[in-house]
């Protein structure tokens, strides 16, 4: 078993592999699969070609934010990806809104697994298996053969530039994992993806993001907000907000004074006033020192601020770290 430290150094500066089959992963086929997603999240679905992918969020009536996911446009159906024990829940929300689209939602997070290959080597690792270069867009996703086995390889940033997402069948994984082990690969656990993914600045719904957000103060409007594709649920509080310029909060990097470990829900202040909180936090080894993801209202909200807390000082950083 290799320790905490070495894996993280695997996950960052090799080749890194955490199991995450219980990951959430639907699939929607028919004709209208494309059109139906388009409307009911915030990307530009209709624009993507088998082989690209995207991310987005998926939001209420009133704008705020229902789950955020990974969409890949197979040749013949899109994959919903996200974080674990969300697939009920989003699978609800969209048959709620499937009417009369010729389309079918399937789950398939109890059939299909998940692995995450990360690190500075992950992609030479596969290479050297599969005999050629993957598709390096963010997203971008192709099918490949390991260990005699069928996958789907998705780029994806969740650790930082280079990470790989393998999808297969449930009775493929344990084979394609240990063939990327054999290859040079570490087995990772759930503490070092943590430490990975917040230096990373990657939100997990349901920890960092949650029904009370809207989209924008995730702050990844690049990645999942399409602002000219035209109406979809909840787009008229997306469309006020841009109008308006602003939101009043964005999820930001905080470095901490200290070792001590600040807890969800922690408050950040300026002065006298609260003007975040701490979602999410983790030991970075990059900066010595505890980082956070955390709300910060705007005003407070740009790298280099200066905050306290009450175990001493704080500061905004950027992410991802680099």
């Amino acid at each position: 078993m290799s320790s905490p430290d070495a894996e993280y150094i695997a996950l960052t500066a090799g080749a890194g592999l955490v199991d995450c089959s219980d990951r959430t992963q639907i699939e929607i086929t028919g004709d209208d699969r494309a059109a139906f997603l388009h409307n009911l999240s915030t990307a530009a679905i209709k624009s993507l070609q088998p082989g690209q992918g995207c991310e987005a969020f998926a939001l209420d009536v009133r704008g705020h934010t229902l789950g955020h996911f990974l969409v890949c446009c197979m040749p013949h159906s899109l994959i919903i990806d996200s974080v674990a024990g969300e697939n009920e829940r989003l699978a609800a929300h969209f048959e709620k809104y499937h009417i009369r689209e010729r389309i079918e939602i399937h789950d398939r997070t109890a059939q299909w697994g998940e692995l995450l290959l990360s690190g500075a080597k992950a992609r030479i690792l596969l290479g050297s298996i599969l005999g050629r270069d993957l598709p390096s867009e963010p997203l971008s996703h192709c099918e490949a053969r390991i260990a005699e086995q069928t996958a789907w390889l998705r780029s994806v940033e969740i650790t930082g530039s280079g990470g790989v997402l393998i999808s297969a069948n449930m009775e493929s994984i344990s084979a394609i994992a240990a063939a990327l082990v054999a290859a040079g690969g570490t087995r990772c656990g759930g503490a070092a993806l943590e430490t990975a993914r917040i230096e990373a600045g990657w939100p997990i719904f349901g920890i960092d993001i949650s029904d009370k957000n809207l989209p924008q103060e995730v702050d990844r409007n690049a990645r999942a907000i399409s602002f000219t594709k035209g109406c979809y649920l909840g787009q008229e509080t997306v469309a006020r907000i841009d109008a308006l310029g602003h939101v009043n909060k964005t999820l930001c990097g905080v470095r901490f004074s200290g070792n001590e470990m600040p807890s969800s829900g922690v408050e950040l202040r300026s002065g006298d006033a609260v003007v975040g909180t701490v979602t999410s936090a983790t030991f970075s080894p990059r900066l010595s020192a505890p980082l956070a993801l955390a709300y910060l209202r705007r005003g407070f909200n740009t790298p280099g601020t200066k905050l306290a807390v009450p175990s001493g000082d704080a500061e905004v950083v950027t992410l991802p770290l680099s």
